[in-house]
């Protein structure tokens, strides 16, 4: 089985790379990563808008046959493996994450990028203020929402294994630093995403990304 996943480092395709990352460790099956250089508008060439007429990553690739959407890609993943833990196994647990993911999908992606990219809503150059301004203090609400599942953590957010969902916790506090959001006023997150970014798998993903998280390490004891 050929799979390749088509990424931009530090976006949510950093989550199914998690997971893939994890695969490998565990069971020895290989898979490609392709970066796309999105300064560089690599995901508007002809030939990734034929894999995603969005041009959006992530895009997944199994011989030959292509998936979008993340958590559609990783409910495809997890299912390779149910034993590492990428999604709960038991059928209910299992639709109350991806019913997070979705969420954080539908609702807190949004929200980030009226931030990151308020020309996107308007061509107003005040009103583009105005929105990135709202949006920002919207972030810090839904990371604080967010803040509040890590307290239930068991040890982690799905229960013994990280999962796609710590992933994409750990994502979207980085992301947090555009909307202004010391992580720091997020103690409790950025203590468990510190933690989580020391996993093996998920410490190789960050090397490879180039990812800088320096801002989440943990207070000193």
């Amino acid at each position: 089985m050929t799979v390749r996943l088509y990424y931009a480092p530090g976006a949510c395709s950093f989550v199914p790379h998690v997971g893939l990352e994890r695969i490998a460790a565990a069971t020895g099956e290989p898979f490609e990563a392709v970066q796309i250089r999105l300064h560089k508008g690599e995901h508007r060439t002809p030939e990734f808008l034929a894999m995603n007429p969005d041009g959006q990553v992530p895009v997944l690739q199994v011989d030959g046959r292509t998936l979008t959407q993340i958590v559609a890609i990783c409910d495809w993943i997890a299912g390779r493996h149910p034993q590492l833990g990428l999604l709960p196994v038991d059928p209910w647990a299992r639709a109350q994450t991806l019913s997070l993911m979705a969420w954080i999908n539908n609702t807190v992606h949004p929200t980030f990028a009226h931030v990151f990219m308020p020309q996107k809503f308007t061509d107003d150059a005040e009103a583009q203020t105005r929105v990135k301004t709202f949006a920002a203090a919207r972030y810090r609400e839904q990371l604080e929402r967010i803040q509040g599942w890590v307290g239930c953590a068991q040890p982690w957010l799905t229960g013994e294994q990280p999962s796609f969902l710590d992933a994409y916790v750990l994502t979207l506090l980085r992301w947090g630093g555009y909307a202004g959001i010391d992580p720091a006023t997020l103690p409790a997150l950025r203590d468990y995403v510190a933690r989580f970014a020391q996993h093996p798998t998920v410490a190789a993903v960050i090397a490879r990304e180039r990812i800088e998280l320096d801002t989440f390490k943990p207070a000193a004891a």
